[in-house]
């Protein structure tokens, strides 16, 4: 278990932003929702036509895969996948969005799939699985007993990963030419290569944070930080106890905290940048 932390940026005034975050998160949301091979041929397409007519219809497209339902947690899941690719440089390769049928209906199954390989060539899956409440500790329970299942169970046609493994040997998004083969060869029940793969974890948790104050407060940036260190402590204790309840000790699971000024907020935000506020 790796435990890693991102607090929201303190700006010049002393303030923190949710709004901001959300409205960054909105600029990205093609690039999570809508398939790697589909962006690329809508640029293709651009670029011949000197047009952005394409990826407009993908992001408008994007868009409306998401839920206007004010408990999502699609803001959390869209977290897991910017923090995955761009501080872990794990690539997302099967997105739920992309799998949903109804943008209000969610969609069962792990929240996106993300692949690495080590260098001897075992696979490594990483099952995702975001929360985002109020209390810390609630948080982290929920995340870790969603994500358990997907780790722990033994192999079996009802086991809870089975129905994302059937969909990533058909739509797994890949574009890395290693990770590829070795995707293939874990399909291939032929290959001796399909036994070495190793089931892992990348989780966010999402909560209220006291120490971001009130909105009167200006806040420093490296008071901040060194509240959310001393915070830190007592959250991996509480994730400690959970992986040992949730008997995921012995596997990889990167976990990020993020401490946010409310939960609610950073929910209600998301909906907005989203278009998606009633």
């Amino acid at each position: 278990m790796r435990v890693h932390c991102h607090c929201l940026t303190v700006d010049g005034n002393g303030r923190v932003q949710p709004a901001r975050l959300a409205e960054f998160m909105r600029n990205s949301v093609a690039n999570y929702a809508i398939p790697r091979h589909k962006l690329a041929a809508a640029k293709a397409r651009d670029e011949k036509f000197n047009s952005t007519e394409s990826v407009a219809a993908l992001v408008e497209e994007a868009k409306r895969s998401f839920t206007d339902v004010a408990t999502t947690g699609e803001g959390g899941e869209m977290l897991i996948f910017l923090l995955a690719q761009s501080f872990l440089k794990l690539p997302q390769i099967l997105c739920k969005m992309d799998l949903k049928t109804d943008g209000n209906v969610h969609y069962n199954g792990a929240d996106g799939v993300y692949a690495g390989i080590t260098d001897d060539g075992i696979l490594k899956l990483y099952w995702g699985e975001s929360k985002i409440f109020g209390n810390a500790s609630t948080a982290i329970r929920d995340c870790l007993a969603s994500l358990a299942p997907f780790l722990v169970e033994p192999e079996h046609e009802e086991a809870e990963r089975e129905r994302d493994l059937v969909l990533l040997s058909d739509k797994a998004d890949l574009s890395d030419p290693k990770l590829t083969a070795a995707i293939r060869r874990y399909f291939n029940r032929n290959d001796p290569m399909s036994n070495r793969v190793r089931y892992c974890g990348v989780a966010l948790v999402g909560f209220d944070a006291p120490f971001y104050g009130s909105n009167q407060l200006a806040l420093v940036a490296e008071e901040v930080a060194t509240a959310a260190r001393s915070a830190l402590t007592g959250w991996r204790e509480r994730i400690g106890e959970r992986l040992s309840v949730e008997k995921l000790d012995s596997f990889e699971i990167q976990l990020f905290c993020l401490p946010l000024p409310s939960a609610e907020g950073f929910r209600a935000a998301f909906l907005k940048a989203m278009g998606l506020a009633p």
